[in-house]
């Protein structure tokens, strides 16, 4: 007589206009990096552009050779500027539970940075069962697949 496994289900969430609105924040840390640089930022401009990496918004900005810097920069300034200002998006916490109520695991999948995503949920009292930052368009999926997700929101 044979036996069956079961699978978890892990349902896989993007931070960003998913599970929070990070344009208050996003868009406070860039007037903050403008005012500390000297540089001119489009706050406004920039948070209608939300998902790619922080380099290729900083390219606007900066020069090229700059933009390794000041990303550590804005990666510094980010807790102190960013996260108070952030909340969760409708549904958020309750989208997280539904997952755990059905005996699943939900996990984040963002290309924040992993230490100021973290931050974020901590904050917001949002409780993922993995946060897995620094990941962009198809290298999301290699996390999602290392995890056995077999939904991403």
């Amino acid at each position: 007589m044979g036996y069956m496994t079961s699978r978890v289900l892990t349902v896989g969430f993007d931070l960003d206009m998913t599970l929070i609105d990070s344009r208050p924040g996003i868009r406070a840390c860039y007037q903050a990096l403008s005012v500390r640089t000297g540089t001119f930022i489009d706050a406004d401009l920039a948070v209608t552009r939300l998902g790619p990496p922080l380099a290729e918004e900083l390219v606007n900005w900066f020069p090229a050779e700059e933009v390794p810097a000041m990303a550590d920069v804005y990666r510094e300034m980010y807790p102190t500027h960013a996260i108070a200002p952030t909340p969760a998006m409708a549904g958020a916490r309750e989208a997280i539970e539904a997952v755990r109520a059905a005996g699943g695991r939900a996990i984040v999948v963002t290309a924040k940075y992993e230490p100021n995503a973290k931050l974020h949920l901590s904050h917001l009292g949002i409780d993922a069962d993995a946060v897995i930052g620094d990941l962009w368009a198809e290298r999301k999926a290699e996390a999602l697949r290392e995890y056995d997700a077999g939904v991403y929101v």
